[in-house]
Parts: C-alpha cells; structure tokens; sequence
C-alpha cells in the first residue's frame, strides 16, 4: 500500500510546514511518511481531516 501524501501535496502546492499548520501533525511525522514510513491509523484521520478528503484518498492499495 502506498501512502499518496507527497502527491496530494504536489498537485495543492502544499508545504510539509503548511500541511502541518492545517493537521497539526509534526513536521517529522509527515517527512516520515513521504518517505515511506508507514503511519498509525489515527495519523491517516488527522491527514484526512486537514486536507479535506476522504481517508481512502490517502492511499492507493488494489483493495480500495
């Protein structure tokens, strides 16, 4: 499963600092998971919640 954070970033020209103004999810947390460190659930709500999509949107798995 691949976390799509970097790319939801990309297309709204969004900064890991801005991402983490409209998460509140340290700065850490979210470089993290641009690399490929794999987030708790909980963290996936907060992203989803911030950017105002659906959780489903955050990743890309064969089993959407």
């Amino acid at each position: 499963m691949e976390i799509l954070l970097s790319k939801i970033m990309s297309e709204r020209n969004l900064s890991v600092r801005q991402v983490e103004q409209m998460t509140g999810i340290p700065k850490s947390t979210i470089s993290d998971i641009m690399n490929g460190k794999s987030p708790r659930l909980d963290t996936l709500e907060q992203l989803a919640i911030g950017l105002k999509v659906k959780i489903t949107d955050l990743f890309d798995s064969p089993y959407k």
